[in-house]
């Protein structure tokens, strides 16, 4: 349904209600007005003749009786029908009126039964077939008992009146339902006009959605009212839309160009060193065995040297992978997964973790735990991902000592990397994995970008593990990192 339809169906029984209610209410009252003079006109009436009643003895079969009869002025009566019955003697009093009629009015012995217990009563009656309308009053005896002795009946007809109320019902009726039509036709008119905006905001934003064209805006040139101002509120939302759509691309566009020149300026270099290291390595194992140009220990420490150094470039080849992975994963791209033993890969990040500049001591602890531990994930994320931590607690800790140890608890293996560097207030806890986050207390002391912790923990997540922080101020962090594992060897 239709808001016209609604609007206009809302407006007609809004408007039949009020027409029925005037309509009830004017009738009533009319009628009540109209009878009201009438019934108080023929009691008053019936009171005054009863109060001119003649009374009188006759001898009857039932002996001495009380008769009762109306004066000569009440028989000449023309507009009211007067009617005298006697209870004890059964005969009847009428007016010259009724008299013509050679009728009387009707009188049940019910009607009788109720005078003896009321003074009188009105009723609406047929007589002569026309509507009428009779009271009765009941005429008493003088004495003590104050036995019913009469009836005295005065009646009026009431067709014209009747016939009255039924033209103002009809016409009541009639004025309502033509009222209701010319209303409802009127109302479906001013709803079809006062809808139009609407229809024509809905239409311009088909038009945007179908088109994709956010700089079309809804004409509008009616009124400051309700559609006014939402025809504006739309137009700008339009506005802000657009250029948050414009930022948006350009933004969009901006990264695509920044990301395309970092790998393409960082793949050059990356490429040259890892070439050069090639050169050298072969140099050396060329020299080495024509000339002693070194010692064997400085060869071997070089050739481990350069071995790093080569490891370096290539982690920093995947590191530039790895950021753009990191952005395609933000579009739903999933991690590749194989079975890595971890513990010769936590091996080998301690080994080359003592060569990454630092000023703490570097303690290895406990990694027993990890023996036989095969974990399903990505082998190159999961070094990323503990370098991360130890090169976080190495920039933090200028004095002290970053130390790592591994622990196992049922199906998990868990990393834990500490310090006794600055800490972190409890405060930056729960934003310390947001990108570009960085604690207040580290700002300006360390550089960095605040992404490193971010993809940690995306790290984590992918490999469907979890991480626990336990921090002070100024005594150092901790950083236990959970991942699932398998032990197919463990007995």
């Amino acid at each position: 349904m239709s808001l016209r339809l609604r609007l206009t169906l809302w407006y007609s029984g809004i408007l039949a209600i009020t027409m029925l209610l005037f309509g009830i209410v004017l009738y009533f009252l009319l009628n009540f007005f109209l009878y009201d003079q009438i019934r108080e006109d023929l009691k008053k009436e019936a009171v005054t003749s009863a109060e001119r009643i003649q009374t009188s003895y006759v001898l009857s079969k039932k002996g001495l009786t009380l008769d009762l009869e109306l004066e000569a002025r009440d028989f000449l009566s023309t507009n009211t029908f007067l009617q005298l019955y006697n209870v004890l003697l059964k005969s009847y009093n009428r007016s010259a009126n009724l008299q013509n009629y050679q009728q009387t009015l009707p009188l049940s012995q019910a009607v009788i039964d109720k005078l003896k217990t009321e003074p009188g009563f009105f009723e609406k009656t047929k007589f002569l077939n026309q509507d009428i309308l009779i009271y009765h009053l009941g005429i008493r005896s003088d004495d003590q008992t104050r036995n019913l002795i009469g009836v005295l009946q005065t009646a009026v007809p009431i067709g014209s009146y009747e016939r009255t109320a039924v033209t103002l019902r009809n016409t009541l009726i009639i004025w309502a339902i033509l009222t209701i039509l010319v209303a409802a036709s009127l109302g479906w008119f001013l709803a079809r006009k006062a809808l139009k905006p609407i229809e024509r905001v809905i239409e311009a934003a088909n038009q945007i959605e179908s088109g994709d064209d956010l700089e079309k805006r809804i004409h509008y040139d009616g009124p400051l009212d309700e559609i006014g101002r939402l025809t504006n509120t739309i137009n700008g939302m339009l506005s802000r839309i657009q250029i948050t759509y414009v930022e948006l691309d350009e933004a969009y566009r901006a990264q695509r160009r920044f990301v395309s020149d970092a790998s393409h300026e960082l793949r050059t270099p990356l490429t040259t060193i890892r070439g050069n290291v090639d050169l050298l390595e072969k140099m050396w194992k060329q020299t080495s065995g024509t000339q002693a140009l070194a010692t064997p220990d400085q060869v071997q420490m070089s050739l481990e040297a350069m071995h790093d150094i080569a490891g370096e470039a290539q982690r920093m080849s995947r590191l530039v992978n790895d950021l753009l992975a990191l952005a395609r994963a933000d579009a739903g791209v999933l991690m590749e997964k194989h079975p890595v033993e971890f513990k010769p890969l936590v091996h080998e990040v301690v080994r080359r973790a003592q060569l990454l500049e630092h000023t703490a001591e570097w303690q290895v602890g406990n990694l027993d735990a990890l023996e036989d531990a095969v974990v399903q994930g990505n082998r190159d994320y999961l070094q990323q991902l503990l370098f991360i931590f130890i090169e976080n607690a190495f920039k933090y800790t200028k004095a002290g000592t970053v130390t790592i140890n591994a622990i196992r608890r049922n199906s998990f293996i868990g990393i834990r990397v500490s310090d006794t560097g600055i800490g972190m207030d409890k405060e930056d806890i729960p934003h310390i994995f947001d990108r570009f986050y960085r604690a207040d207390l580290s700002r300006g002391i360390t550089t960095g970008t605040g992404l490193g912790l971010s993809i940690a923990k995306w790290i984590i997540d992918e490999h469907d593990g979890s991480v626990e922080v336990t921090t002070r101020k100024d005594e150092g962090s901790t950083f236990l990192i959970w991942l699932p594992a398998n032990f197919p060897h463990a007995i």
